[in-house]
Formats: structure tokens, sequence, C-alpha cells
């Protein structure tokens, strides 16, 4: 399932490229701080455990993989991949005092790694900016061990109809936002563009079900706001 605002040529690294400086103070603004919150509830629903490795895709600055150790009482293994090299740099920098942390440079598509290597599977808010959905499923499913459990936390589509209306209202406000805090307005309006054409809670349910994934379920947070679906390799 191609994802044709994705596929422009260089369109999501030049987005990131230009805002991975203020990235987290960004997201800080445009959630009220909320995404903290998500990110720890994506915890929560794995329930990690001691001396297994996750590898956390579309990573960021690294959020989840510093949750995903605080939980596990930095007894286990981090590998954060993102696609940007600038979003890796501002994350290391970030994290430089924890040795159980690896950085790679790749994309959702295309992992590094060998099959089977991965307890935990997570990508938050990095689905949507993926170049085609089903070959980033197929890649998660690849790499997971049997057994390993496949998170994603990911804009989706809000429940309620007049809450949807406020969100929407709100989302035209974001790129104003962006322009204030970071001094740009174009990866702001990808970011409300991406949202608005994401596949919705049922159908990224049926994607992952298609790529072979077991006990697949979502849970709203917020009305629909975000989802966090969840799903297992056997």
């Amino acid at each position: 399932m191609k994802q044709i605002l994705q596929n422009r040529k260089g369109l999501v690294q030049k987005v990131f490229n230009k805002v991975s400086n203020k990235y987290d103070l960004m997201n800080d603004f445009m959630s009220f701080g909320i995404h903290r919150i998500w990110k720890k509830d994506l915890i929560n629903m794995m329930s990690p455990y001691k001396n297994r490795k996750l590898i956390d895709v579309a990573c960021g600055t690294g959020d989840v993989g510093k949750l995903f150790l605080e939980a596990v009482n930095y007894k286990g293994t981090v590998y954060n991949v993102d696609s940007n090299k600038n979003m890796i740099e501002e994350g290391k920098k970030k994290h430089w005092n924890i040795n159980n942390i690896n950085w790679f440079v790749c994309n959702a598509e295309n992992l590094r790694f060998k099959n089977n290597t991965f307890d935990f599977y997570t990508i938050s808010f990095g689905l949507r900016n993926t170049k085609n959905i089903n070959k980033s499923l197929k890649e998660a499913f690849r790499v997971l061990k049997p057994g390993g459990r496949f998170l994603c936390l990911e804009f989706s589509k809000v429940q309620n109809e007049n809450l949807e209306k406020l969100y929407k209202k709100y989302s035209k406000l974001i790129p104003i936002i962006g322009d204030f805090v970071v001094g740009e307005k174009e990866p702001y309006n990808y970011l409300i563009q991406s949202i608005d054409k994401f596949i919705n809670q049922e159908e990224l349910l049926d994607c992952m079900i298609k790529n072979n994934f077991v006990e697949c379920k979502y849970k709203n947070l917020n009305g629909g706001i975000v989802a966090i679906h969840s799903g297992w390799k056997v």
C-alpha cells in the first residue's frame, strides 16, 4: 500500500531536516505535552520485561527507547532506527549517557537486521511517514522473533463528531505554531496532510492481519486522535 504524499521525492527527508533541532519542543507545543503520556501508554500496553531487545523504528530523538529502558531498570537493549540522519544525531546528543542504546540510519521498508532478532518492535508517529505501509509491516514481522510483539502509536481518526470538528479547527493552527516555534510552516502543512490522508484504525488492523500478525487489536486514546495498534508474531 503506497502512500502518495510520502512518495514525492525527498519530501519526508526535507521536512524532518528542517525540524530536527526543535523536534521535541514542537511536539510539546502541538500536543500540550500529551505526546509524552501517549508514549507512556504505549510502554504500559507493551508490559516490557528485562533482558529483551526493542527496535524502535522512526525513533525521532529516542523517547520511546528511553521509556522502555526505564521500565526494565535499564536491563535491556534498544535499537533506535530513523531514516533521517539529523534526527539520529539529535537523539545521540540527547541520550549520550545511556550505553545500551544503538543508533542506525535506515528506513522502515528496508531494515538492516537479520530475521528473528527482536522481542519488541515499536513505531510511533512514523508509519504514517513511510512510503509503503505493507512493506514496513512485512519488515516488522521479519525482524521480530517468534513470540515478538509489534506496537504502533499513530495519529488516527477521531471517533466523536464534536471532537473531530474541534480537532480540525485546531489542526489549522499547527502550521502557524510551527512558523512561530521553528520558523517553518511547510513541515507542519505536511503533518496535517499526512494525518488526514492516513488510513483509519480498522484499515490498519486489516493491514496487520494481512501481513501475518495475530491477536491484533487497537486502543483509541483521546477519542481516537491517536491509536495504539498491537499484534504478535507466532
